[in-house]
């Protein structure tokens, strides 16, 4: 048994108890703590330096309130008089001041046992902005293997640094030859002729040797109702079937979305953009509400899929020369046409599952909106709330 066979939300106590039951050793993905750190410099120097291990490392889990001899769990005491709910907090501001560059995707979570006692669970992903540092009172690198963690060489530290240039490099050619197939029209459904809007999200450990994933557990999940499949841009799917790819669903109106074996979702549509206003007007509430709803749809299809954060997100418009943004009750700005055929907006982290959509495809919609001569995209108010006009 393994903590990472089930979500963090779902573990409870007789998951806990198996760890005991079944001897599951501490390694290099689980190390078991009978205590939480204490308030002391030298404490949290320690927590950080485990957590950052594992995020430079291959992920794993932190296990507080479980006592170990020689690395095998032996008791489960738990972790009593504690309000678990300030302590992940307490913890999670650690993490975030304590550690440069910032870990994506770690996950906490107190797993109530009996007796008032809780185990407390974090969850720390493999990272694709690694190597992570401590900032707090020690400037260091540190890894794992199976009997610990270790601090890093100068070697292995700049080994870390190439890879994840590497994978960066990978993401950034892929957008391309994506690009580049859309426009040749090499595409695996039909889209029109007319302006396009491609989205993909990206887990940036897609590029991965090992990165591979099942995607028939999507249609398992959908034909049990326990599920959904990545419908494509418009909301609406004509029909579905594998490919050498992955998984495509397509509306024969002229939208798609693939799903990789690697994790990565892609959707272009011709018909949101072609189908916005007359002439060259393209909706400015249309195609942002296509992508809101749609963004949340293939994150949640990556999840089950198992795909780690941190993803990224691209959008690009092509075919948009000479298009302008209409706003009903705003005066539309036609003598402002965007002055490009394609407009590739940079790529948007995001971190985990976790995240508010709108929040997350502002920065690509306000530069959409720029590129039609407007300053931002007029559907969020002063708070930066989406509103439908």
């Amino acid at each position: 048994m393994t903590l990472g066979d089930k979500p963090l939300n779902l573990l409870d106590e007789p998951e806990i108890r198996r760890l005991l039951e079944d001897g599951v050793q501490e390694s290099k993905i689980i190390d078991y703590k009978r205590r939480l750190p204490g308030p002391s410099d030298l404490e949290k120097r320690e927590f950080l330096r485990d957590v950052t291990s594992f995020a430079n490392a291959s992920g794993g889990h932190l296990v507080y309130g479980i006592a170990e001899e020689n690395g095998v769990p032996v008791r489960i005491p738990g972790l009593s008089g504690i309000d678990p709910d300030q302590e992940i907090l307490r913890l999670d501001s650690m993490v975030q001041t304590g550690i440069a560059p910032r870990i994506p995707g770690i996950s906490m979570r107190a797993v109530p046992l009996k007796g008032k006692r809780f185990v407390i669970i974090i969850r720390i992903p493999k990272s694709w902005a690694s190597p992570h540092m401590i900032t707090k009172g020690s400037s260091k690198f540190y890894s794992r293997n199976s009997a610990g963690k270790y601090p890093l060489d100068v070697f292995e530290i700049r080994t870390a640094f190439n890879v994840f240039g590497a994978a960066a490099e990978r993401m950034k050619s892929f957008r391309a030859e994506a690009l580049a197939r859309i426009v040749a029209g090499e595409m695996p459904a039909a889209v029109g002729a007319g302006p396009k809007m491609a989205l993909a999200i990206v887990p940036l450990g897609a590029f991965e040797p090992a990165s591979r994933f099942d995607v028939s557990a999507i249609v398992q999940r959908y034909r049990s109702g326990k599920g959904t499949l990545p419908l494509p841009l418009t909301g609406l799917f004509s029909g579905w079937r594998y490919n050498f790819d992955g998984l495509l669903t397509y509306d024969d109106r002229g939208s798609y979305a693939q799903v990789y074996g690697s994790g990565i979702v892609e959707a272009v549509d011709s018909f949101v953009l072609g189908n916005s206003g007359p002439g060259k007007a393209i909706s400015g509430v249309r195609y942002e509400e296509a992508l809101l709803e749609a963004l949340p749809r293939y994150t949640r299809v990556q999840e089950d899929l198992g795909v780690e954060p941190p993803l990224f997100a691209t959008l690009t418009l092509l075919g948009v020369k000479g298009c302008f943004i209409q706003v009903e009750g705003l005066e539309a700005a036609e003598e402002i046409q965007i002055d490009r055929d394609a407009l590739l907006v940079p790529e948007i982290m995001i971190e985990g599952f976790d995240y508010d959509a709108e929040e997350v495809l502002r920065p690509a919609f306000d530069a959409v909106w720029r590129a039609a001569g407007w300053e931002r995209s007029m559907n969020y108010d002063s708070k930066g709330r989406w509103i439908e006009r």
